[in-house]
């Protein structure tokens, strides 16, 4: 799929969801704030409950840029720790490499940090991670390769070249931007992680299931 088609899917999954998904989207949604195809700008009649439930799930797996078999996956994880499922659910996500080098600024969006992670530029505690569903744990230091450091895409990142687009850093998250490093101070809570989503309607989704 091409980087275009990528973004008109993600433009309308974003309306269609009614989140924005990416910077590009969010701009698109400020003009047209409605879902898309002829009858978007319409009332809709109410949704199910199941319809409900289904679009705060994809809201949240969307927002990751998971799949299905992912979320479930880390869903039942949710579920087996103590505490409320669907909290351990988003803090579960969060802690994910790629979602941890969005919240840092390296990249501009889930799909940039998962490709800088695919592509071998990215080190949790000095060793090399590629895999951009790593689970980061408290205390370890996530940063650039030093050979990656001086290309374009982190030298814009260093100079903060996506805060424009990007929420403010959150307070589980000490980092040093011109240095292109970011430490996991402690476990991500729920209130704290910057996704919208209703999760206990994804709880219930799956519990249905």
């Amino acid at each position: 799929m091409t980087t275009k088609s990528q973004d008109r899917r993600k433009v309308r999954l974003s309306r269609a969801l009614g989140i924005p998904l990416t910077p590009k989207a969010a701009r698109y949604l400020e003009k047209r704030p409605y879902a898309p195809g002829e009858h978007g700008r319409t009332k809709r009649k109410a949704d199910s409950d199941y319809a409900v439930r289904l679009r705060e799930k994809q809201r949240l797996r969307e927002q990751y840029g998971i799949r299905e078999k992912q979320m479930r996956n880390t869903f039942n994880e949710a579920r087996r720790l103590d505490g409320l499922t669907g909290e351990n659910l988003v803090e579960l996500l969060e802690m994910r490499l790629d979602a941890l080098v969005v919240r840092s600024g390296f990249a501009r969006t889930t799909a940039q940090a998962r490709q800088l992670v695919v592509h071998r530029h990215i080190l949790v505690d000095g060793q090399l991670v590629d895999r951009p569903s790593f689970r980061v744990k408290p205390g370890q230091l996530i940063h650039v390769k030093a050979k990656s450091e001086g290309t374009e895409p982190f030298q814009v990142a260093a100079a903060g070249g996506h805060a424009e687009v990007l929420p403010p850093v959150p307070g589980y998250l000490e980092v040093e931007l011109d240095k292109l490093q970011a430490r996991l101070v402690r476990r991500p809570k729920r209130a704290e992680v910057p996704v919208t989503c209703e999760v206990q309607l994804v709880v219930e989704y799956y519990a249905a299931r």
